[in-house]
């Protein structure tokens, strides 16, 4: 008798002993789910407030570049075209001798104002949505053969399609910013851009042949990272490679379908 009870106590206790275990393995899934949860809506927040907040810088630089390019184009296109119209009246006052001199000065005065509404163009974000990504890539290396800044070449392969209007300002902006390394530090002679459309993807490169840099000491430079964070809102990839004797490239995929789908 006194052996069942032993075992029946056995029984209860092992019982117990399961029923914790089983509460105790219950409670730290349950605990650690939500824990990972908390992480996973902590991160994701975070996510979503860097995007925001690069996503209101973006906007507030294309207000400003949009406001620079008016005043371009306002102010001092204006300004030049008075100035033209000035040398106009003056050279038919002027006497035979002078007025090659005139002349000359107004080609420069039309040349300076052709460069500022073309500059004024590449500046305002609606002109890009307007003229489409490749038309104003196309006029930003034209301005940059005009100025004999660098011989430059654009090649183009695929059905061209219209990207969103986002998107494609975004893009221009990143090619922008690369133009302007290429010239300001590469010491560069040359630049090519070529497009790859595909029915899933368009491939953009960007190379120059300049001297190049080291990629590991310049990773955090604000332009580098003002690309990059362009790209990550648009969800394309991004790939920059340079050496010191080979000049940089620049590899941007953008998802078309992707993008579209959304």
């Amino acid at each position: 008798m006194l052996a069942k009870e032993e075992l029946i106590l056995i029984v209860y206790f092992i019982v117990v002993i399961l029923f914790l275990t089983t509460f105790g393995i219950v409670f730290f899934i349950t605990f650690q789910k939500r824990k990972n949860k908390l992480i996973y809506e902590k991160f994701e927040a975070e996510k979503r407030f860097e995007k925001e907040l690069t996503q209101s810088k973006l906007e507030i630089q294309e207000q400003t570049l949009k406001n620079v390019g008016w005043e371009l184009h306002d102010n001092i296109g204006q300004l030049l075209s008075v100035a033209n119209m000035q040398l106009n009246m003056l050279a038919g006052k002027t006497e035979e001798p002078g007025k090659s001199a005139i002349a000359e000065i107004k080609a420069v005065v039309a040349n300076s104002l052709q460069e500022v509404r073309s500059l004024s163009k590449s500046l305002n974000n609606e002109v890009v949505h307007y003229a489409g990504l490749e038309a104003s890539v196309k006029n930003e290396l034209s301005r940059f053969k005009r100025l004999n800044i660098l011989e430059t070449e654009f090649h183009s392969a695929g059905e061209s399609i219209e990207l969103p209007q986002k998107d494609a300002i975004i893009l221009f902006r990143i090619l922008q910013e690369f133009c302007s390394n290429a010239i300001k530090h590469s010491k560069a002679e040359k630049l090519e851009i070529s497009f790859c459309y595909t029915p899933v993807a368009l491939k953009i490169q960007a190379s120059d042949n300049g001297t190049g840099f080291n990629t590991e000491k310049v990773q955090k430079s604000s332009g580098l990272l003002n690309m990059k964070s362009r790209a990550e809102l648009i969800q394309t990839d991004f790939s920059l490679k340079s050496s010191e004797t080979m000049g940089t490239s620049l590899y941007l995929l953008y998802p078309i379908k992707e993008i579209a789908s959304k």
